[in-house]
């Protein structure tokens, strides 16, 4: 019996950590923003913080700010986006450097954005 365990653990591969870090929203909708964040030299930036206050419902009265960092590989990954709000504004930042970017949800509901800090 032991032995049948230790087979089944020693046989299983460790799950690699994703490349990507995820938050989910959950804020009644479907969509989506993937970010790959960058320096000057085209490296990825680990721990850029990517930001957006979401406005969304009747007369968008709702409200919700989000907070991300990014991942190694320099990217973060936002779901469950509302499907009908105002156009969002994200702001990227690590230290001194910035970007942003804008996305409008009603036409593009699942967007990815490269960005370059600078």
């Amino acid at each position: 019996m032991v032995s049948v365990l230790l087979a089944i653990v020693l046989g299983q591969t460790p799950e690699k950590p994703p490349d990507v870090t995820v938050m989910k929203a959950a804020l009644g909708g479907s969509c989506s923003a993937e970010f790959t964040v960058k320096d000057e030299a085209g490296k990825p930036v680990y721990g850029a913080n990517v930001h957006v206050r979401v406005r969304y419902g009747f007369m968008g009265v709702k409200r919700a700010d989000l907070d991300i960092g990014t991942s190694s590989s320099g990217k973060a990954r936002v779901e469950g986006l509302p499907d009908k709000a105002k156009p969002l504004e994200w702001e990227i930042q690590k230290e001194t450097k910035r970007a942003s970017a804008e996305q409008l949800v009603e036409d593009t509901c699942n967007a990815k954005f490269d960005v370059t800090i600078k």
